[in-house]
């Protein structure tokens, strides 16, 4: 499987600060983490290249230390990551940011799922996920809390809802949304440590992904 996981490297601190000017988060002097929900998303995606073969990308939009995570994502059994980092990307909102990722997935190419963590602990809004799948024309589930099965182009999951759960079948290519029901994120292998510290992570910007500046960041 060709499995591509987005995550998001967030303030790592409960309350965040809105510039009041801007209406973004101040992230500045702030120590930053990868998106706790992220974290579930990509433990899928890895046991999922470990169950069924294949290759897991990461991606993330973001300043340049926004690689710091993308590299602890290698080191926890990802293949390979990609940074979006341009200034046309900041100040970018749920709707500007799923525009970004679903071009800098049209870039990477095939692909048969693409995972996200249910929503960020910053924004909180969750709409992400359902937005990416809109522009990439994906089948898309939300609330996965675990993977039955994948075969023959199809994937069988069960999705949580208020009072118990659905088993929802799917074909693939298609997005899902995750919760940490899912699986225990693992810590990071001796071997996998070493491999992130040298692991190429290009840097594709605005034009790199063909994307219309229009319709990323502040814009």
């Amino acid at each position: 499987m060709k499995i591509v996981v987005c995550l998001k490297q967030v303030p790592g601190i409960a309350e965040v600060k809105i510039d009041p000017r801007t209406n973004t988060l101040v992230r500045q002097g702030i120590k930053s983490i990868i998106n706790p929900l992220d974290t579930y998303a990509l433990e899928e995606g890895v046991r999922l290249k470990e169950q069924h073969g294949g290759d897991v990308t990461v991606i993330c939009m973001g300043p340049p230390q926004a690689e710091e995570a993308l590299r602890e994502a290698v080191s926890q059994g990802a293949d390979s990551a990609v940074l979006l980092s341009d200034k046309d990307f900041a100040g970018a909102d749920t709707l500007a940011t799923a525009y970004t990722l679903a071009k800098a997935i049209d870039k990477i190419g095939e692909y048969d799922l693409v995972i996200c963590g249910r929503q960020t602990i910053d924004g909180d809004t969750g709409q992400v996920g359902p937005e990416l799948a809109e522009m990439l024309d994906r089948p898309f589930v939300s609330y996965v809390s675990g993977i039955e099965e994948v075969a023959g182009g199809r994937m069988k999951v069960r999705r949580m809802v208020e009072d118990g759960y659905e088993i929802i079948e799917t074909p693939l290519p298609a997005v899902i949304t995750v919760v940490k029901e899912i699986n225990t994120p693992r810590l990071p292998s001796l071997r996998g440590i070493a491999r992130s510290k040298s692991a190429p992570v290009p840097v594709w910007d605005a034009g790199e992904i063909g994307a219309e500046k229009s319709m990323t960041g502040l814009e």
